[in-house]
């Protein structure tokens, strides 16, 4: 179904793997295109629980196709961009949890889709970084943005403006990325996350997604308004009924998401 991307689901896990590994999996438009088609699809269907995205061979995702952007003028160039944004923002917007196993090169546009991804989970094999700079161009599918809140102003700009790599140590340490493992452990520890997060309620796994990405951008009390308006309509879900109901009896939830 699709030409730069395998997709499929096993026990309510979503795997997704960019498929250009003679390109090091590098966004072209076709990649952008199916992400796009691949997460849409993802989030009407109520079968997958969370997701794991990685790439084929060496390399997760090692920027985007410089080829195919070097021909661009000032406004394909813009286009270009604000699709990126919008697949980027698809993934981090979506209800499911997106998990990023990055087994390799996370570079420009890489290191961008595994920012929009909710958990970032590293081989020891991984590098990161936003080498735009060093093209002419600067991180167009949201970098500046989600770099900075991830690692700090102050940081980011020191990762932009040098177009330095760092590793997957260097990554874990200043935040970008949430976990470092031997790239043989590395899909066992995502699936491993992933089933933790697929045994409970759907509905409260979306909701706190939510909640933190709306939160993110808010003051304290702001964000704990919403959490109370999240957290109380739980308390009117079956999936609430169900959890609680299995922990009083000692048995393990049969959540419905809804």
């Amino acid at each position: 179904m699709y030409q730069t991307l395998k997709y499929e689901v096993k026990e309510n896990i979503g795997y997704v793997t960019v498929s250009r590994p003679e390109a090091l999996n590098a966004l072209n438009k076709t990649v952008l295109e199916e992400l796009y088609a691949v997460f849409t699809e993802i989030s009407a269907d109520d079968a997958v629980r969370a997701v794991i995205v990685t790439g084929e061979g060496r390399s997760f995702v090692a920027g985007a196709d410089i080829a195919q952007m070097s021909k661009l003028e000032t406004i394909e160039g813009r286009a270009f961009g604000i699709f990126g944004q919008k697949v980027m923002h698809t993934i981090e917007s979506m209800e499911k949890p997106v998990i990023a196993a990055v087994n390799g090169f996370a570079l420009g546009g890489g290191c961008e889709l595994s920012m929009a991804c909710d958990i970032r989970v590293a081989s020891t094999k991984a590098k990161f970084g936003q080498p735009e700079v060093k093209l002419g161009i600067l991180p167009g599918f949201g970098g500046t943005q989600r770099l900075s809140k991830l690692v700090g102003k102050g940081m980011a700009k020191m990762l932009i403006m040098t177009a330095d790599m760092i590793d997957a140590a260097e990554a874990h340490r200043i935040g970008l990325v949430d976990k470092v493992v031997e790239p043989e452990a590395l899909m066992e520890e995502c699936e491993a996350i992933a089933k933790r997060i697929a045994a409970n309620s759907p509905l409260a796994v979306a909701m706190s997604k939510t909640v933190v990405n709306a939160g993110f951008a808010l003051d304290i009390h702001s964000g704990c308004s919403l959490e109370a308006e999240a957290f109380g309509s739980c308390f009117g879900t079956a999936d609430q009924k169900e959890g609680m109901a299995a922990f009083l009896e000692k048995r393990p939830p049969v959540f419905q998401n809804k």
